[in-house]
C-alpha cells in the first residue's frame, strides 16, 4: 500500500514511516504542501497521511485543491488542534478522518485500514449500490444526478449521501451516521446529523422523497 505522508516535523514523520514501513507500508515523504500538490500530479496513493499546520499551502488548502481537481484519495488529518471547530473545518474541507496528536500507533494503523478498506469497496460495488430510482451517484467522478440532472452537494453532504445508500432500506441512528461520516471521535452531543440531513434533503428531494425519518431512531434511504 502507497501512503503519502504530508509532515514537516522530522520527528514525527521518522516516527510515522518507521512504524508505517514495520507494518508494510510503503511512504513517501512531503514535507512542504508545495511538495505534495507536485507530487498528487504525477503520482496516485493509497491514503494521505497530512498535517494541517504545514509551511507555504497548509493542509485545509492542499485538501479542498485535491478535491476541487476531482482527487479524491482517502484523507486523514493528522493535527495537534483538537478544538471541535478545527476537526469540523477539516472535514468539511473535504478530509475522511482526524486524528489528534499524540496518537497512539495502534489507531493510526486501525484508522488507515479502514478508510482504504471502506474506499475499496465502494469503488467495488459501484454498480449495485449506488442507484435508487431516478437517484444515481458516479464514485469516479463524484457526481451525483437525479434524472439525469447535475445536484451539487459539498464534500460532507456527498459522504452522507453516500453511507445511505450503501446501507439503502436499513434504519440507521444518528450514531452509526456520525460515526461513520464525522468519525468515531466527533462529539455524540451534536445535532450536525440532522443540519446535513435538512441539507441533503434541499437538494436531492426537488422531486421525490428518499430520505425518511423513523422517529426516536433515524434516517432511513429509499424510494
Amino acid at each position: 500500500m502507497n501512503v503519502l505522508l504530508i509532515e514537516d516535523d522530522k520527528r514525527i514523520s521518522e516516527f510515522i514511516i518507521k512504524g508505517l514501513e514495520e507494518n508494510n507500508f510503503t511512504v513517501h515523504l512531503a514535507e512542504t504542501g508545495e511538495i505534495a500538490r507536485d507530487l498528487l500530479q504525477h503520482d496516485t496513493w493509497d491514503i494521505i497521511l497530512m498535517d494541517i499546520m504545514l509551511p507555504g499551502i497548509d493542509g485545509i488548502q492542499l485538501t479542498k485543491m485535491m478535491r476541487f481537481k476531482k482527487i479524491h484519495t482517502p484523507i486523514l488529518m493528522l493535527s495537534a488542534l483538537s478544538d471541535t471547530d478545527d476537526k469540523v473545518n477539516a472535514l468539511d474541507s473535504g478530509a475522511d478522518d482526524y486524528l489528534v496528536k499524540p496518537f497512539h500507533f495502534k489507531e493510526l494503523i486501525s484508522r488507515v485500514n479502514a478508510l482504504t478498506r471502506r474506499t475499496k469497496f465502494n469503488y467495488d460495488k459501484v454498480e449495485t449500490l449506488y442507484t435508487l430510482g431516478s437517484l444515481a451517484i458516479n464514485p469516479e467522478e463524484h457526481k451525483v444526478t437525479e434524472n439525469d440532472i447535475l445536484i451539487d452537494l459539498s464534500p460532507r453532504e456527498y459522504k452522507l449521501l453516500l453511507f445511505l445508500l450503501e446501507n439503502r432500506n436499513k434504519v440507521m441512528s444518528r450514531t452509526q451516521i456520525l460515526n461513520a461520516v464525522w468519525g468515531i471521535n466527533y462529539d455524540n452531543n451534536t445535532n450536525v446529523v440532522d443540519v446535513y440531513i435538512s441539507y441533503l434533503r434541499n437538494k436531492i428531494e426537488q422531486n421525490h422523497k428518499f430520505i425518511h425519518t423513523i422517529k426516536g431512531t433515524g434516517y432511513m434511504l429509499k424510494e
